[in-house]
C-alpha cells in the first residue's frame, strides 16, 4: 500500500470514529473529520506502533497538551479546561497550526504512549458480572486480576455506587464515592435485591506500562483518554483516583502477563482462597490476529490447568470463535457496543457464554446470561 492509500484509509477510520465511536462529543467529531481532510495530521499515525494505531491515540495526543496548560487558542473549544467556544469553520486551521506547534510531544505520544481502559463506568457491568461468576461456580471468595490495567482503577470495583433503573448495586451512596448511572435494556429480568453474594480475596493489575497516580503526567494522560465534552467521566476518575489513595491494588508491568499470572497461580497459596478471574475490557482490541490466537490458546491452558474463570470484554469483532450471542435490542449498532463474555471449566472442557451488551463506557446494559 502507498503512502497515499494509507492516508485515505486513516481518512476514513476518522470519519468512522466521528460517525460511530464518538458522535456525543461534538469537538470530537469535528477534529476528526478536520483530520480526515488534512494530510498532515493524518501522516502523524505513521509513528504509531502497529497494535496502538488507533484513532483515539491522536486525539489523547492532542487533548494531553490541552490539558498540560499550553497556551492557544484552541484550548477555547476544550469543555475539560472550561471553554466554551463551539465548533466553527476556524477549527480546522487552529487544530493544524496547534499540531505543528506541539508536534514533538505529539510525536511522543504516538510513538510511545497507550491509550488505557481506566473507564470505571464498566464496572456497572463488572459488578454483576462477578456476583454471576460467584453464583456460577459457588464461591464467595474471588481473586480479580485486571489485564491491561491501567492504573487499577476497575480493581476497586466494589468502592463505587451503580444506580439502575429500578435498583442499585456497590458500595453506599456519600461524599466522594462515585455514582455510575446505567440504563438496564432488553427483557432479562434486573436482579433481585440480595446481599452481595461475593467478595475480593486478592486483586493484582498486569500491565505491559501500569499508570502509577502518583506521577502527574500520568494521571494528566488518563485525563486525557476521556471525552473533552464528558465532564461526568473526568469527575468519576477524579473521585475514584482519590478512594484508591491508601488502596492501591498490586500492579504488575510485565511483557509476559500470562507467564507471570501462571507462576502465580502455580506458587502462591493465597490465590486458592479466591475464584481466580481473569478480567480484560478494551484490550484484545489492539492485538493482531495471530497474537489474538495464541493469547486465548494461553488463556484456555490456564483456565483447564487452574480452574481460571475468562471475563472479557471486548468489541464483538473479538468474541470467542463459535459464540452466537443474541441480539443487541432496541436498534442499537453493534459495532459500537461492548460484548461480555465468560469462559470457564467443567469436568474438563471448556464452556463459554455470551454475558451482557453494554455501552463502552457502562452508561447501559443488556443482560443476556
Amino acid at each position: 500500500m502507498n503512502d497515499s492509500d494509507q492516508l485515505q484509509v486513516w481518512a476514513r477510520r476518522f470519519r468512522h470514529f466521528a460517525a460511530v465511536d464518538c458522535p456525543q462529543d461534538p469537538l470530537y467529531v469535528a477534529i476528526c473529520q478536520a483530520v480526515a481532510a488534512e494530510p498532515e495530521l493524518l501522516a502523524l499515525m505513521s509513528l504509531a506502533p502497529a497494535g496502538q494505531a488507533k484513532v483515539n491515540l491522536l486525539l489523547a495526543a492532542l487533548h494531553e497538551r490541552v490539558l498540560a496548560g499550553v497556551p492557544h487558542e484552541l484550548g477555547g473549544y476544550f469543555p475539560s479546561i472550561g471553554g466554551t467556544r463551539l465548533p466553527d469553520e476556524a477549527l480546522p486551521g487552529l487544530l493544524l497550526d496547534f499540531a505543528r506547534a506541539q508536534r514533538p510531544a505529539i510525536e511522543a505520544h504516538l510513538r510511545h504512549s497507550r491509550t488505557q481502559t481506566n473507564e470505571i463506568g464498566r464496572c456497572a457491568v463488572l459488578w454483576p458480572a462477578l456476583q454471576h461468576i460467584a453464583r456460577l461456580r459457588g464461591r464467595e471468595a474471588l481473586s480479580l486480576i485486571d489485564f491491561g490495567c491501567s492504573a487499577g482503577l476497575n480493581l476497586g470495583v466494589e468502592r463505587y455506587h451503580y444506580r439502575y433503573p429500578e435498583f442499585s448495586l456497590g458500595a453506599a451512596p456519600g461524599p466522594g464515592v462515585p455514582v455510575i448511572e446505567c440504563d438496564w435494556l432488553g427483557d432479562a429480568p434486573a436482579p433481585a435485591p440480595a446481599p452481595q453474594a461475593w467478595r475480593l480475596e486478592q486483586r493484582l493489575g498486569l500491565d505491559l506500562a501500569p499508570v502509577d497516580l502518583r506521577d502527574a503526567s500520568a494521571l494528566r494522560w488518563l485525563q486525557a483518554c476521556l471525552w473533552p465534552y464528558d465532564r461526568e467521566r473526568a469527575q468519576r476518575l477524579q473521585q475514584a483516583v482519590a478512594l484508591s489513595r491508601g488502596h492501591e491494588p498490586e500492579l504488575r508491568q510485565s511483557a509476559d502477563a500470562l507467564g507471570l499470572l501462571a507462576q502465580r497461580l502455580a506458587q502462591e497459596p493465597a490465590w486458592a482462597a479466591g475464584q481466580p478471574v481473569l478480567f480484560n475490557s478494551w484490550v484484545l482490541y489492539y492485538f493482531e490476529p495471530e497474537a489474538l490466537a495464541q493469547h486465548r490458546a494461553r488463556v484456555a491452558e490456564l483456565i483447564l490447568r487452574h480452574g481460571l474463570v475468562w471475563l472479557s470484554a471486548e468489541s464483538p469483532s473479538q468474541c470467542p470463535p463459535g459464540l452466537r450471542p443474541a441480539p443487541l435490542a432496541g436498534g442499537l449498532q453493534e459495532d459500537a457496543a461492548t460484548l461480555w463474555t465468560l469462559q470457564w471449566a467443567e469436568a474438563g472442557r471448556l464452556c463459554q457464554q455470551a454475558l451482557a451488551w453494554s455501552h463502552p463506557h457502562g452508561r447501559w446494559l443488556q443482560w443476556l446470561a
